[in-house]
This record gives structure tokens, C-alpha cells and sequence, in this order.
């Protein structure tokens, strides 16, 4: 009978545990699972998170068999399985603060809160970077930590590694600026200093990366248009979409800017596309398209009393010559390749090919230019566990290479010297080569919980070469090695506080048309253009950075400090003979240190129910200076201020509603490398009032810039010397004025 009695109840518990087990599943099953979106599976942004509750159980509770003892059955476990979607951007973000160094992701949402004109705008807001613009046009005045200060507006760029989705712009002649559409662009990566060191950007101000929407995460239809102040307008559609294996996305703009100051006028029409396709979950391509045509007048410098007196006014020589710059129709194809050998592996493989014509009038001879250039890169990144510990491996190989290049120098006045001689007659022809080749590798090593060692080199091997054919024969041709070390540390002390600091050397060789810089024809039709080019080093530099980032009671912050000792700068100067003909002289400085401090803070300074009020703040503290110089001591190298900020407060309703209010202060800027001669310091305020429907895609704004209509020198390209007098070396900002845009967007 005690056996008997045993047996029922080992039947009972059986029984007891299967219906639990049924219960179990039955409420699993009962729970909504939503599959991964093709967007996320694109762009692996989704991330999923498991929550356990405890719950009353789906069925009654099953009695035991009679003459046993009831028992209470445990409640049922139910799973809820949710997922949260990260932006490409936040995926972006995440990724670059791995780095140990000054980096940082622009969110484009935020941008098109309000006038989208020029890069000026999008690059707003990141310390450490100065982006001016000259005269509304595309031309910027840009540096990072002093890259290229003193290279003046409407050049290639110089300094800086810049790319389309991973891709170099960038060549041997510097980066070409007219590609660089504000619209189009889904969110941009600003890496300071070596701190691009995975992309090969090994020069001094690091890299600018620009990555554009696809089809996964475009609007099917979207137009935007913005209008306002000195003839401005602008227009813009675009699409997207996925269509089985393949997506699509192509935006075509068009502006028009009469202008603030004579002589400013600016246009462009561009189209941006790309194509992507997926072989299968491991292989994919994606196939680039850029073409922009753009028109800029030039109004040359003021003095500081003529931005004073009248910032409307352009340089007399310029407007006598009604200078201007075409870009007719340039021209980006590119190809990036991912394949994914494993979970732990994948390599990426690029290419693209430009084609940027250019036709300057500048001056009393037009130049016409011609650039073709060819790039590619090869990226292997793979995780791996050694020692128990994770590790992160990159090597990469970058190389961009010109495929032609040339200069031809026509007349196109018959006053002064070419009075006598027609107009478009060939004064000069000069080559241009070069190529750059980087091959870097980078380990990131976790040492113990939280604490990674970052351990890398790069060896670069760079050509370039000057040709004057034309009207006599000259040649020089420069070639060098290079290794660039970099070490440094991240220590993540928290969830929400790391800090890091690095070592790194940079390698920043000349553009190739700066080559030709040497002796003037004294005689002849091409009295005053160079003759020979010179033999310029390749500059290099070594720095140091410490610094950290994070958020703590509604602050997010990021703050670096860094110390540059730089070798034969690569440094510019504007005499009146060069700026008559277009010109700057090039040449390697004397030993120049670096030096700074990056600081952002975004904090939250009321939250309700119904929205926020907050601050955002953006520091830059820039000390360049010569060290021993024989001519000018340790002056301080001109052309940059040494503070720079912008702060803005900003109104966010949950109802689409927001506001800000914003200013720029700028410290004063030298003019001259003799320390004599200044632009004043100014600040600006600028406010907006803007609609973002909830959960639509639709957006009004309207703008108002430079409220107290302030007089200031935006732009200083810096004369040589002097002593005490005012040089024509200054570019006006813009004056009082308002715009508007609207934006609608649908799936």
C-alpha cells in the first residue's frame, strides 16, 4: 500500500511537470516575433534584447489524482523578445569610439533643420574644425589642427583625406571641392589627426568621410527646396528604394546664389546616385555616381577698413576683370566590395576613377586645367580571441594615382602686358604627376576588462613631378619613404566615462601643382608665371593626444588635447606680383609646433513630458606657432584664429515644434607673418524656428542669420609682410539674412 502510494505520486509529478512544459511553450509561441527588416539585415543595425516576467499561468492548474496531495503549480515564464534599431549614424558613432583619439559622426537629420548652402554648414558645430566659406560658394577656407591654414579658398584642398562612403576623393593634386553637395549625404565622419589611421588617412588633419543614403534607408520620394536672402535658391529630389536583391538611391540638385558681396554669384547642378546589390548573405557590391557642374565668382580681398566700410564691395583688380571659376563637369565613379569570409573576417575592396576639368578666370590669363586620377583600396579586418583576450586586426593598403594632368595658361585681356598679343594665346603648359601609396595595419588589443592597447604602422611611398613645356622646358621630380608609427590606449572606466590618448606620426607630402613654384619669366608673354618648379619636402609630424568622452547626468562631452612637433610645414604666402597672376608661393618652413584642445558638451538643460531644452557647445583653443624661426622668432603662423567657438540653445517639442538660438566667436586672425597686421575678432547670432511633423516625414523651417548684420572677416589668407600696413588679404562674411525651406518626404 506505501508502495503503491509512492508510485501514484511520481505519476502526479510527471504529469505536473509536462503540463508545465505545455504551458511553457504555449505562451512562447503565443508571443508576436517580428523578423529582421531588409534594411537591418543590410546594414546589421538591428539588436535584440530578452526580458523574462513572471506571469499567471495560460491554463488551470492540473489536480492531482485523489488521495494525493495537492500541489501548487510554479507561474509560467513568458519571453518577450523586442528589438531596437540603431540609426546608421549611431551604428557609426559607435564604431568610430573605438578609436582612441578625436572623433566624431554628423547626423544629417540634424543639419537639414535648417539652411543647407555649403559644407560650412554641415561641418558647423565639430571642434577643431574651421570651415569657412567664401562667398557662399563651394571654395572653402578648411582646416583640422592646422592642415593647409594657409591655402586659400577656391583650391584643392589640402591636408586632409577625404572620401564618398569609404572611398578617396583625395589625390596627388589635393581633393577636388565641387563633388562636395551638402544634400544627399546621410551622415559624415570627422576624424581628427591620425585618428583616420584606418581609412590611410596619414596626413596631418586626419579625414572627412561622407556616406550617403541607400535604398534600405532613403525615402521613396523626397523633395526639398530652401530660398531667402541674395537671390538664394535651391532644389532638391530625390529617391529610393529596394527592389529584391538590389537597391537604388539618386538625389539631383540645383542652386542659385546671386550673393552677398559683388561679385559672388554662384550655381551648380549635380546628380548623386548608387546602386547596390546582394549576391547572397556574404557578398555584396555597391556602384557609385557623382557629377556636379558648378560657377563661382571671385571677388578677390579686402583690406580690413574696406570690410569695415562697405563688406559688399570686391577687390578693384577682380572686379575689373569680372574673375570667376567653372567647374563644367566633373565626374566620381566608384565600387566598393564587401565579403564576408567568416563571423570573425570580411574585406572590403574599392575603386574610383574622377575626371574634374577646371577653367579659372581669375585673372589677366585663364587656366585651364585638367585632372584624371585613378584610386583603390583594400581593406582586411578580422576579431580574434589570443590569450583569452579579444583582438581586433585591420591591414589596409590605399593608393591614388594621376592619370593626367595639366595646366595651360591662355590670355584673355588685351590691356597692360597682352595688349598686343590675341586673346587665347597659350602663354605656358605645364604637367603635373604624382601617386601616393599607403600600407598600414592596426591591432586594437583588449589587455585586460575594458583597457585596449592600439598598436599600428603604416609605410608610404609617394612620387610627385612638375613639367613646364611651354615656352621653355624645366622638370623636377621628387620621390620619397616614409614609415608613420601610431600607438595609444582606450579605458572604458564606465558604461558612460572613457578616456584614451595616443602617439602618432603623420606624412603629408605636397600637392603636385605646388611643385611649381620656382623662378619667374622676366620676359616675354609669360613674364610673371613660374618657369621651373622646386623640390619640396614631405612634411611630417609627431603627436601627442590625450583626451576623453561620455555623458554624465544629461552632459555629453568630448574633450582632447593634443601636441603636434611638426617638420618643414608645408606653408603658403600671397604677394601682390603672385595675386596678380593667380599665384601663392610654396614653401617647407622652418620647425613649427601645434597645439590645442577640441571641446563639444551637449547638455539637457530642462526635460518635460512635452519636450527639452538644451545647450550645445563647441570649443576650439589653436596655438601654432614658429619655433625658432630666423626671420619671424616663434611668431604665431597667420590665416587661423587661436579661439574659436559656437554655442546653441535649442527648443525641442514632442509636437514637431523647435527652436534655437546660436552664435559664432571668433578670436582675432593674423594677416601677415609678421604679427602686425590683424582681422578684428567677431561674433555672430543666428536663430531658426522650424516644424518636423511627428512620425512624417515632412519639415518647414526658417532662418535668420547674423541678426546684428556685424562686419567681419570670415576668411584670411595671409600676405607675407607687413609692417604695420593693410594687405588685401581678407574675404567678408556673409551680411543680415533670412531663408526658408520645406521638405516632404514619402514611402
Amino acid at each position: 500500500m506505501k508502495r503503491r502510494h509512492r508510485s501514484d505520486f511520481l505519476s502526479a509529478r510527471r504529469a505536473l511537470r509536462g503540463a508545465n512544459s505545455l504551458v511553457l511553450l504555449t505562451g512562447i509561441s503565443l508571443i508576436p516575433y517580428k523578423a529582421a527588416s531588409a534594411a537591418e539585415l543590410a546594414t546589421g543595425t538591428s539588436s535584440k534584447t530578452r526580458h523574462t516576467t513572471s506571469s499567471p499561468p495560460a491554463t488551470p492548474p492540473v489536480r492531482p489524482a485523489t488521495g494525493t496531495k495537492a500541489t501548487r503549480l510554479p507561474a509560467a515564464e513568458s519571453i518577450t523578445v523586442s528589438q531596437q534599431r540603431l540609426s546608421p549614424a549611431a551604428a557609426a558613432s559607435r564604431q568610430l569610439d573605438t578609436i582612441p583619439g578625436g572623433v566624431s559622426v554628423i547626423n544629417s537629420k540634424e543639419v537639414l533643420r535648417s539652411r543647407n548652402l555649403t559644407n560650412a554648414d554641415i561641418l558647423a558645430f565639430q571642434p577643431g574644425v574651421f570651415a569657412q566659406s567664401s562667398g557662399g560658394g563651394d571654395g572653402l577656407r578648411l582646416s583640422i589642427r592646422g592642415s593647409g591654414i594657409q591655402t586659400g579658398t577656391n583650391y584643392f584642398r589640402s591636408g586632409i583625406l577625404m572620401m564618398f562612403d569609404g572611398l578617396p576623393v583625395t589625390t596627388p593634386a589635393g581633393t577636388p571641392y565641387e563633388l562636395f553637395e551638402t544634400l544627399g549625404i546621410q551622415y559624415t565622419e570627422v576624424l581628427r589627426g591620425a585618428n583616420a589611421f584606418d581609412y590611410g588617412g596619414v596626413q596631418l588633419g586626419g579625414a572627412i568621410n561622407y556616406v550617403t543614403p541607400t535604398g534600405y534607408t532613403a525615402d521613396h520620394y523626397q523633395a526639398r527646396v530652401e530660398a531667402g536672402s541674395f537671390n538664394y535658391n535651391k532644389q532638391q529630389i530625390s529617391s529610393g528604394a529596394v527592389i529584391g536583391k538590389s537597391d537604388y538611391y539618386i538625389s539631383i540638385t540645383k542652386s542659385y546664389r546671386g550673393g552677398y558681396q559683388a561679385q559672388t554669384a554662384a550655381s551648380s547642378f549635380g546628380v548623386n546616385a548608387n546602386y547596390g546589390y546582394r549576391f547572397n548573405d556574404n557578398v555584396s557590391t555597391r556602384l557609385f555616381f557623382r557629377y556636379r557642374q558648378t560657377q563661382n565668382g571671385y571677388p578677390g580681398y579686402l583690406t580690413r577698413d574696406q570690410i569695415e566700410a562697405n563688406p559688399k564691395q570686391a577687390q578693384a583688380l577682380y572686379a575689373t576683370l569680372h574673375g570667376h571659376r567653372i567647374q563644367p563637369g566633373s565626374k566620381f565613379y566608384g565600387d566598393m566590395t564587401t565579403i564576408r569570409i567568416d563571423d570573425r573576417s570580411k574585406i572590403e575592396l574599392g575603386f574610383d576613377y574622377q575626371d574634374a576639368p577646371i577653367d579659372i578666370q581669375n585673372t589677366a590669363t585663364a587656366q585651364r586645367w585638367g585632372y584624371k586620377t585613378v584610386a583603390g583600396v583594400v581593406r582586411y579586418s578580422r576579431n580574434d580571441k589570443i590569450w583569452g583576450r579579444k583582438s581586433e586586426t585591420l591591414f589596409g593598403i590605399d593608393t591614388y594615382t594621376d592619370l593626367e594632368a595639366w595646366q595651360t595658361n591662355r590670355t584673355r585681356t588685351n590691356t597692360g602686358l597682352y595688349a598686343r598679343i590675341p586673346l587665347a594665346t597659350v602663354l605656358r603648359h605645364s604637367n603635373y604627376g604624382g601617386t601616393d601609396n599607403y600600407f598600414h595595419i592596426r591591432n586594437n588589443f583588449e589587455l585586460f576588462h575594458n583597457f585596449w592597447l592600439t598598436a599600428a604602422g603604416a609605410l608610404d611611398f609617394v612620387q610627385r613631378s612638375t613639367e613646364v613645356t611651354y615656352p621653355t622646358q624645366s622638370s623636377v621630380g621628387t620621390s620619397g619613404i616614409g614609415f608613420t608609427p601610431r600607438g595609444g590606449f582606450r579605458y572604458v572606466i564606465s558604461p558612460h566615462t572613457s578616456v584614451y590618448g595616443n602617439v602618432s606620426r603623420s606624412f603629408q607630402p605636397p600637392n603636385d601643382w605646388q611643385l611649381l613654384s620656382g623662378a619667374l619669366y622676366t620676359s616675354g608673354p609669360a613674364q610673371g608665371l613660374n618657369a621651373t618648379g622646386v623640390k619640396l619636402d614631405n612634411q611630417t609630424a609627431t603627436t601627442y593626444e590625450v583626451g576623453t568622452r561620455g555623458d554624465w547626468k544629461n552632459n555629453r562631452w568630448s574633450v582632447s588635447y593634443y601636441y603636434s612637433d611638426v617638420r618643414n610645414e608645408l606653408l603658403t604666402v600671397m604677394t601682390p606680383l603672385s595675386q596678380l597672376y593667380g599665384a601663392t608661393t610654396y614653401s617647407n618652413a622652418s620647425p613649427t609646433t601645434h597645439q590645442g584642445v577640441e571641446a563639444s558638451l551637449e547638455t539637457d538643460l530642462i526635460k518635460w513630458s512635452g519636450g527639452k531644452l538644451g545647450l550645445r557647445q563647441s570649443y576650439t583653443w589653436q596655438d601654432f606657432h614658429f619655433k625658432h624661426d630666423a626671420v619671424f622668432g616663434r611668431n604665431a603662423l597667420p590665416g587661423i584664429p587661436a579661439h574659436f567657438y559656437q554655442g546653441e540653445i535649442r527648443l525641442d517639442l514632442k509636437n514637431g515644434l523647435y527652436a534655437n538660438f546660436n552664435t559664432q566667436v571668433s578670436s582675432k586672425v593674423s594677416g601677415s607673418y609678421d604679427d602686425t597686421y590683424f582681422a578684428p575678432s567677431y561674433h555672430i547670432f543666428n536663430t531658426t524656428i522650424g516644424y518636423d511633423w511627428p512620425h512624417k516625414h515632412r519639415q518647414v523651417f526658417l532662418s535668420f542669420n547674423n541678426l546684428a548684420n556685424t562686419h567681419y572677416a570670415s576668411i584670411v589668407v595671409p600676405g607675407y609682410i607687413a609692417a604695420g600696413k593693410q594687405l588685401a588679404a581678407f574675404q567678408p562674411g556673409d551680411g543680415f539674412g533670412v531663408f526658408a525651406g520645406v521638405s516632404a518626404g514619402f514611402n
